[in-house]
């Protein structure tokens, strides 16, 4: 079903972002992405999806600036021919308690998980009115469902990727434009690796599962959402968690 489309994902060059990568442009799509400081990771990437027979073009982007996602965009547009499929993933986490949290700390999360959300969605949108057609993903959290401790500026930024889909969602649903969310939990990365060890022990206690979800498992699921099956889910937020938000 996604052969020949066009994706663009943002904050795509490891972990999440990387798994869906591979996995649409295993599926036949042409992948343009962004990243920040990493040009020989891009690279790499670059080089991993053009060996599997679509195009590929990596962008350094702050998506914490609109001017240049939108460029970015433009220029992703150019070298493609078009967009069919938005993913925004890109993330970070300054993880403290409220107590000690800067206001740095609170600020660079919110205008990168959230505002960059609404930087990549904003600077496509237009397009995707334009041809009536497209699906948006967004890459929210468990911790926006739940809230996790030490995390008020991180969950309260994928919170608030929860309401901008379910809201933009019926914004663009007459313009045959679908809008939905996936919710990972404790997910074998870079960003899961960097938590405090006894933080993590603890979590994965209270995982059904008892064990860390696989980056591949949420690519998957991404997928699903951007090919024509998943035609009637639209404003919806996918957890893959193991089950921890279902513990009391």
């Amino acid at each position: 079903m996604l052969k020949g489309k066009n994706v663009i994902i943002s904050g795509a060059s490891r972990g999440i972002g990387k798994a869906i990568a591979l996995e649409l442009a295993a599926s036949g799509a042409n992948i343009s992405f962004n990243y920040l400081k990493s040009a020989e990771a891009a690279a790499s990437l670059e080089k991993e999806i053009s060996d599997l027979g679509v195009k590929a073009k990596g962008f350094q982007v702050d998506i914490k600036d609109f001017t240049a996602v939108k460029e970015w965009v433009e220029r992703s547009m150019e070298f493609f021919g078009g967009l069919d499929i938005v993913v925004n993933n890109a993330g970070i986490t300054k993880d403290k308690a409220l107590a000690m949290m800067d206001i740095t700390d609170w600020k660079d999360v919110l205008d990168t998980n959230l505002g960059g959300t609404f930087n990549l969605s904003k600077a496509c949108i237009i397009t995707l009115f334009k041809q009536k057609s497209g699906s948006i993903i967004n890459v929210t959290s468990v911790s926006g469902v739940v809230g996790l401790p030490r995390q008020t500026n991180y969950s309260a930024s994928k919170a608030g990727i929860i309401g901008f889909t379910k809201a933009l969602a019926r914004e663009v649903a007459p313009y045959n434009i679908r809008v939905n969310a996936v919710a990972p939990g404790f997910i074998e990365t870079d960003m899961v690796g960097q938590l405090r060890p006894d933080f993590l022990k603890k979590m994965l206690e209270r995982l059904p599962l008892g064990r860390l979800g696989k980056a591949e498992e949420v690519a998957k699921c991404v997928k699903f959402l951007a090919d024509d099956f998943s035609g009637y889910i639209t404003g919806q937020t996918i957890i893959i968690d193991g089950g921890l938000s279902i513990q009391a």
